[in-house]
């Protein structure tokens, strides 16, 4: 049960990247840690020398997909010059996301781990963390806690339509998708008026 030596950060990402797949298969609560150095082809205490416990683990790699997700849509949004145009690319790098990296999405927005209270706080913080992003995008002359609540709306109306979309369990078009979904997030943000 060797595997090739690699650098600690290398042997860190392989590890993380197996773990997607070993809770997205089996979930937190039915993955073990043996699962996981099998997987990874490691031993247990290689596994140990990365991560203090499997809860160590899963909450580094909700942090890691976090990124990823957060990462896509800033880098997809970056070179957009007017809302529209915005919202369109950062709703088709959520979907691309979402259908290139299925076991990332139930990672974080599918699993029973998702409600338990050891981890919900920190999928709350990544859900803000992504609001947060999109909130600077949001191109209408509102004040900074109505934005906010609309952030948040988009990221709840991206994840809805993700999850009826996952679990139909077949492939889908992100770009049909984010056609459809920014459309319909770019008419309401065009409606919005300030509240007083």
């Amino acid at each position: 049960m060797s595997a090739p030596r690699l650098s600690a950060d290398a042997r860190r990402e392989q590890i993380l990247d197996v773990a997607i797949d070993v809770f997205g298969r089996a979930g937190y609560y039915g993955a073990s840690m043996n699962d996981i150095a099998e997987a990874a082809g490691v031993t247990k205490p290689v596994l140990y020398q990365h991560f203090d416990s499997k809860s160590d683990l899963y909450r580094a790699l909700l942090d890691e997909v976090g990124a990823r997700m957060l990462t896509a849509i800033t880098k997809a949004t970056a070179d957009t010059s007017d809302g529209r145009e915005q919202t369109e690319a950062g709703f088709k790098a959520y979907f691309c996301w979402v259908a290139q990296r299925h076991d990332e999405f139930m990672l974080l927005f599918g699993g029973s781990a998702r409600h338990d209270g050891e981890f919900s706080n920190q999928i709350r913080r990544i859900t803000d963390d992504a609001a947060a992003a999109i909130a600077p995008l949001i191109a209408v002359d509102i004040d900074p806690d109505h934005r906010r609540t609309l952030a948040h709306a988009l990221v709840g109306l991206a994840e809805g339509a993700s999850r009826q979309l996952v679990g139909l369990g077949r492939e889908f078009d992100p770009d049909e998708v984010a056609t459809m979904v920014s459309g319909l997030a770019w008419a309401g943000l065009r409606a919005t008026q300030r509240v007083n």
